[in-house]
C-alpha cells in the first residue's frame, strides 16, 4: 500500500491532502514550555500507556521516535514528509513521536502542546482523517485527565486553538488561479471567511509549485463537525474555480499552456542539474499535464514520489550521505531524469 503522500484520493486533480491535527493538553503538567523533562517523559509514557494497554493491535501499528535518537537527515525527512512539524525537529525538549506503519497518523510529544494528534490523507477525504484522529482521541482520554475548561472547551499554549483545538486543513494545487491572477481574490475572501491560506509547509512558508494549505483559523465557540465541513465546502468552491479555469486556459491558450507544459517536461527530462525551486516549478506544470490529459507517460502517484524525493532530506537518505547544495542539484536532477526515462521504456 503506498504512503499518504505518493498516493492518490478523492478529488486529486486538485486535493493533494487532507489533514486533520488536535491540539492537547495534560491537566497535571505544566505547558512544554514551562515543563521538566520528567514531565514531558511522563507525557510519552502516560500516552502509549493509554494507548497500548488495552489496544495491543494498535501498538503493532505504531513506532515511538525519539528526535535525540535520531539524526538531522532523518529528522528533515520526516518535516518534509509532513509527519513532523519544523517545530518539533528543532525542539530541544524531550520532542518524540508516534508514528503509524501506513504513515497516516503522527502523534508529536512536547512541542507547542503535550500532544499533536495528527492525520494525514491523500485527496479531499476531511471526514476520514476527523474520525481517524477523533478515535485516538477518545481513547487517549479514558486515562488521561486532559487540560480543560467547561466554559471555554481545551486549554492549549496558543490562544488561536483554544476551544476545539482543532486545525482542519486542505492542501491544493491551484496553478490556473495562480496563472491567471485570481488567487488574490481567492486569498482575500479566504480571510474575510475565516480560513488561513498558507504555504506547502503550513505556517509562515510560501507557496511553492502552486500548493496552497488551506485551514480554519477560529476555533474556539464552533463545533469540530462544523468547521471540518465549513473548510471541505470552502475548497469545494475553490476547486470547482480552478476546474474552470484550466478548461478556459485550454480552450483560449492552447498552444501557449502545451508549450509551458511540454518545455517543463522536457527540462524534467533532459536536466543535468535542478534547483529545488525550478523542480517545484517543473512538475506543477507536469502534474496540470497529466490531469489535463497532454501527457501519458507519467502519473499523479510518479509527481507525488517526485516531488517528496526532490526535498533536501530525502535526497541525501537516498544517497546515504550529506550533499552539498550543488551536490543536492545534481542528485535532483538525476532521480527525475532516471524516473521519467524507466516510466517512458514501460
Amino acid at each position: 500500500m503506498n504512503k499518504w503522500y505518493v498516493d492518490i484520493g478523492p478529488d486529486s486533480d486538485v486535493v493533494i491532502s487532507s489533514r486533520v491535527r488536535l491540539a492537547r493538553n495534560f491537566k497535571n503538567y505544566p505547558f512544554p514550555q514551562r515543563s521538566l523533562p520528567v514531565h514531558q517523559e511522563s507525557v510519552i509514557r502516560e500516552t502509549c500507556e493509554a494507548l497500548f494497554s488495552t489496544n495491543p493491535k494498535l501498538k503493532e501499528n505504531f513506532t515511538l521516535i525519539r528526535f535525540k535518537d535520531i539524526s538531522f537527515i532523518e529528522k528533515q525527512v520526516l518535516v518534509e514528509k509532513h509527519l513532523v512539524s519544523k517545530e518539533l525537529a528543532e525542539s530541544d525538549l524531550n520532542a518524540a513521536a508516534l508514528i503509524s506503519t501506513d504513515e497516516q497518523v503522527s502523534i508529536m510529544f512536547n512541542e507547542e502542546d503535550h500532544l499533536r494528534i495528527q492525520c494525514l490523507v491523500s485527496g479531499m477525504q476531511l471526514e476520514k482523517a476527523f474520525d481517524i484522529c477523533n478515535y485516538l482521541d477518545n481513547i487517549i482520554s479514558e486515562k488521561v485527565d486532559y487540560a480543560f475548561n467547561h466554559t471555554i472547551g481545551y486549554l492549549t499554549s496558543c490562544p488561536t486553538n483554544v476551544g476545539t483545538a482543532i486545525r482542519v486543513s486542505a492542501m491544493l494545487h491551484l496553478p490556473a488561479l495562480t496563472m491567471t491572477g485570481y488567487i488574490r481574490s481567492v486569498l482575500e475572501s479566504c480571510g474575510k471567511l475565516g480560513l488561513a491560506v498558507r504555504g506547502l509547509y503550513g505556517e509562515n512558508t510560501e507557496a511553492i509549485g502552486n500548493m496552497y494549505q488551506l485551514s480554519n483559523q477560529v476555533t474556539l465557540g464552533k463545533d469540530e463537525n462544523d468547521i471540518v465541513m465549513s473548510v471541505k465546502n470552502i475548497s469545494y468552491q475553490i476547486i470547482e474555480q480552478e476546474r474552470i479555469l484550466r478548461t478556459e486556459l485550454l480552450n483560449k491558450t492552447n498552444n501557449k499552456l502545451v508549450d509551458r507544459i511540454m518545455r517543463s517536461y522536457g527540462i524534467l527530462r533532459y536536466a543535468r542539474t535542478l534547483t529545488s525551486e525550478e523542480a517545484f516549478k517543473r512538475l506543477s506544470d507536469i502534474r496540470l499535464g497529466i490531469n489535463l490529459g497532454l501527457i501519458h507517460d507519467l502519473t499523479e502517484i510518479d509527481v507525488n514520489e517526485m516531488t517528496l524525493m526532490i526535498q533536501p532530506g530525502r535526497l541525501q537518505q537516498h544517497e546515504k550521505r550529506e550533499l552539498s547544495p550543488e551536490e543536492r542539484d545534481i542528485a535532483r536532477a538525476n532521480y527525475v531524469r532516471n524516473l521519467i526515462e524507466k516510466r517512458q521504456s514501460n
